[in-house]
């Protein structure tokens, strides 16, 4: 249990730059003690995430469809690792497709967000 006073500890990975923008914004409307940080893809990410020194998550915001290393591969490295067994994972993401949904949770996903249209 994360204590009062500690912030909640935020991860999102997201190749675009106006959702990366909008996600701040609508985290910091919910006036709530956050740490976010932002990825531009999935590489910058697991990067981060394999540094021995970096702070894990709380929870970590993911987008399918990223160039390079895609959401997916990135949830299938980081359920493959026991050092993130504790950390939740939300995909973020605009697909609504059905297997899309299926593939991330049978994948290690916590729960499926699909992105609003709007703020």
């Amino acid at each position: 249990m994360i204590a009062h006073q500690d912030s909640m500890h935020i991860l999102l990975a997201d190749d675009d730059e106006d959702d990366r923008t909008f996600f701040s914004e609508a985290l910091q409307e919910l006036k709530m003690n956050n740490d976010l940080t932002l990825f531009k893809d999935g590489k910058d990410l697991m990067d981060y995430l394999e540094n021995p020194l970096s702070k894990l998550p709380h929870v970590l915001f993911l987008d399918l469809n990223m160039p390079g290393k895609t959401g997916l591969d990135c949830l299938n490295e980081i359920r493959a690792n026991s050092r993130f067994k504790e950390v939740s994972i939300a995909i973020y993401s605009t697909s609504s497709a059905e297997k899309d949904i299926e593939d991330t949770f049978i994948k290690g996903a916590n729960i499926y967000i699909k992105k609003p249209n709007d703020f």
